[in-house]
């Protein structure tokens, strides 16, 4: 059986996934200087890794910002453009098993779509996300690094930080916990540490994009609600999410794999 290749393009990462017979049989990043580099780079690691002729491989599917730069078909193989949010929402329903969802991408932006089999609708975007985290925390802290960042996050405290109910009242609102949020950075002080201002500012970016994901997903009618892209894989993620579930009633999926979602939908896309 002969391999379809996935492809998701970004600036200077490309994401690789390889399916075979339905199921996913391989799995790589790639970085190179430009994406036309990581691209074909990544696609030789897959056929080296994989010991596989250009034979092997079926079709290549391209997607992501960097999908417009290879100008002929990649090695020489039968190369098909998938659009991203397509690619997003079918590769979010692969990986929960879900038949419609709302699938959230987390990037630099964050993207909130409305996903069925065959049918993927963008309900609408954020300039919350990734780059959010990055560069606030570089103003603050001095570090731009995201896995250095979550470690110096994951010894701070939120609530040095944050204005909770429970700090503004005694009394008990129905519905919400004396713990949750009220306002972000709402009692930050100027001896506030790197840590905490850290913490602050993932739980800032996190908790935005799960109230934005409660809201699309009453717009959209479901109560699932499928967290893709490369900010699943910080240790925050699912802290900072996860109270959602409780507090609003939905179900939250960060499945395995999320942040090949994109270069699996983009694979799967016109079966």
């Amino acid at each position: 059986m002969r391999i379809k290749i996935g492809l998701d393009i970004g600036g200077s990462t490309t994401k690789i996934v390889g399916i075979r017979d339905g199921i996913l049989a391989y799995k790589a990043i790639v970085k190179a200087a430009d994406p036309v580099a990581s691209a074909y780079g990544a696609v030789g690691k897959l056929v080296n890794d994989n010991d596989l002729s250009i034979g092997d491989i079926e079709q290549i599917n391209i997607t992501g910002v960097g999908a417009s730069f290879p100008s002929s078909p990649i090695l020489g193989i039968k190369t098909v453009s998938v659009k991203e949010f397509m690619a997003t929402g079918l590769g979010g329903l692969y990986l929960s098993g879900l038949d419609k969802a709302v699938v959230v991408s987390m990037g630099t932006g964050t993207a909130y779509l409305c996903a069925e089999k065959g049918n993927v609708t963008h309900i609408i975007g954020s300039g919350i996300g990734g780059g959010t985290l990055v560069g606030l925390c570089n103003s603050a802290v001095g570090i731009a690094d995201p896995v250095k960042l979550s470690d110096i996050a994951g010894n701070g405290d939120t609530t040095n930080v944050d204005l909770t109910i429970g700090d503004i009242t005694k009394d008990e609102i129905p519905g919400l916990p004396m713990n949750a949020t009220a306002a972000n950075f709402g009692k930050a002080l100027d001896a506030v540490s790197a840590e905490d201002v850290s913490a602050g500012i993932f739980n800032l970016v996190y908790q935005s994009i799960g109230t934005m994901s409660v809201l699309a997903s009453r717009c959209c009618g479901v109560s699932d609600i499928v967290y893709t892209g490369q900010l699943t894989s910080l240790r925050q993620c699912r802290d900072y999410l996860m109270p959602f579930k409780e507090l609003y009633d939905v179900n939250f999926i960060i499945p395995e794999d999320a942040v090949f979602a994109t270069a699996i939908g983009s694979c799967l896309a016109g079966e």
